[in-house]
């Protein structure tokens, strides 16, 4: 069985580092620190698991970038966790929209994290 993989896409590089090490028991997890990054990197693998914060500074941010990734067919099927601040149920439903598969909101657990990770990876 090869390795999962996990693409983490944030633009503050300590949660990437945080994620990184939290997930490290589920597979090879990379990163990314914006949308532009992560396309660069997924144009040569799609990860299993995308991570992706909604806010990335410049440029794309994470819904359009999830929006994106659902509509095109080689990306389509890969799973998509969208991390944010905004928990409101407006933001959840945008989330939702775009294609995530899940939506978690900042702060959260190390252990809800792993959780609904293995929920999506194993689904």
């Amino acid at each position: 069985m090869t390795a999962r993989r996990i693409l983490v896409v944030d633009d503050q590089p300590d949660l990437r580092l945080l994620i990184r090490l939290t997930l490290r028991s589920l597979g090879e997890v990379a990163q990314a620190s914006s949308a532009e990054a992560a396309l660069a990197q997924l144009a040569q693998a799609v990860p299993d698991l995308l991570i992706l914060d909604v806010w990335l500074g410049e440029g794309i941010s994470g819904l359009q970038l999830c929006r994106k990734l659902k509509d095109a067919p080689a990306t389509a099927g890969m799973k998509i966790m969208l991390l944010s601040a905004c928990g409101q149920q407006s933001d959840v439903a945008a989330g939702l929209a775009a294609g995530a598969d899940h939506y978690m909101v900042k702060p959260f657990s190390p252990e809800a994290l792993v959780e609904a990770a293995a929920g999506l990876l194993d689904g």
